[in-house]
């Protein structure tokens, strides 16, 4: 039997926190399927509710809309990849060493684990790559920060930053090499898949590693 690991999240992006029942799980899970099915334009809770045999008003007592309902997602995808650099560096002393582990993790985190039954990270990550910008390039997104609903993703900028000034502590722009080597990794993975003149890696969904020295290559040469 799967264990259950339970994310923890900014509580203003839910309601209701749908780990907590087997109805917000199936929420979470179909949604998920749904979004990267038909993409994020064409998604409803209409529709959501048709796909897990229940109503939209009980999809409404989970989240106010759709939009908080991506945000979730993408928050819910951000952490577990903190998550996943903490454990594959936590014994790790050289900080060369350390950043290029969290690089291929960046990269590599979208790699289904049974442990987390109702979210299927693979998937999840697709959705993270064409649709993440959606999150925050909003009229709403000032607003949205105060309220902490990026506290999760600037969590995993910091932690990348602090990795980078580990290794050179001159160097003047952690933060923004950080958050730029997160854009670069979903950025160059959607255009080797849709458009691949605009990159010059060539991946696919069980070799990535392309994309995960192309992240190295660029992190060591910027901070050296």
């Amino acid at each position: 039997m799967a264990v259950l690991i339970q994310i923890k999240l900014n509580e203003k992006l839910y309601l209701r926190d749908p780990q907590e029942t087997r109805l917000g799980r199936s929420i979470i899970q179909q949604s998920i399927l749904l979004i990267d099915e038909i993409g994020f334009e064409q998604f409803t809770f209409k529709k959501l509710a048709e796909r897990i045999s229940s109503t939209e008003a009980s999809i409404y007592r989970y989240f106010g809309n759709k939009h908080v309902l991506l945000v979730y997602l993408l928050c819910w995808y951000w952490e577990w990849t903190r998550f996943q650099i903490d454990y594959y560096t936590n014994n790790v002393q050289d900080p060369v060493e350390r950043l290029k582990l969290a690089l291929r993790v960046i990269v590599n985190a979208s790699v289904r684990n049974a442990s987390i039954e109702f979210v299927d990270e693979d998937i999840l990550h697709r959705i993270v790559v064409a649709e993440g910008a959606k999150a925050y390039h909003t009229k709403e997104v000032d607003k949205e920060n105060k309220e902490g609903y990026f506290s999760t993703y600037k969590a995993l900028a910091k932690t990348l930053a602090d990795m980078i000034a580990d290794v050179n502590p001159d160097f003047i722009y952690p933060r923004a090499l950080s958050s730029t080597l997160l854009e670069m990794a979903n950025d160059q993975i959607y255009f080797s898949k849709h458009l691949p003149t605009l990159t010059d890696i060539r991946i696919s969904e069980d070799n990535m590693d392309q994309a995960v020295t192309l992240l190295q290559d660029f992190a060591f040469k910027m901070i050296r």
